[in-house]
């Protein structure tokens, strides 16, 4: 009898960890969510993995330049807090998803991939604003 609640409650006990560490995993958010993130959270930092030039016609007012080309060299340099939240995006989702890919398994633990921002109807700016 001891023996099996020694299993039943070795295995509750890694089942609630393998919940806790999937918590820590990317998550895929829509435009309006990442939205309403960053203005429940001014600590939020927005990364664009665009290239320069895309970045430069047009981008979401805040965020910060990390070419995903540029990802493994800029990262420590652009995003030196590894446990800070970050929401990327691209243009259409799939550079954003191979960012937050990468960046998980450099150690960031809070990543939220948001797409593409021609999803995004917030309004944008240009240049280096």
């Amino acid at each position: 009898m001891k023996k099996t609640i020694s299993i039943l409650l070795a295995l509750f006990l890694f089942g609630g960890i393998s919940a806790c560490a999937a918590d820590s995993s990317p998550k895929t958010i829509s435009a309006a969510e990442g939205k309403a993130m960053m203005e429940d959270d001014e600590n939020i930092i927005l990364i664009d993995v665009r290239t320069e030039s895309e970045y430069l016609e047009s981008h979401i007012a805040g965020a910060i330049l990390v070419p995903l080309d540029d990802i493994s060299t800029l990262a420590s340099q652009k995003m030196s807090d590894l446990n800070a939240t970050y929401i990327v995006y691209c243009r259409s989702g799939r550079r954003s998803a191979e960012a937050v890919a990468l960046l998980d398994e450099m150690g960031y633990t809070s990543l939220y991939d948001m797409g593409g921002i021609i999803n995004w109807s917030y309004g944008t700016v240009s240049g280096n604003d």
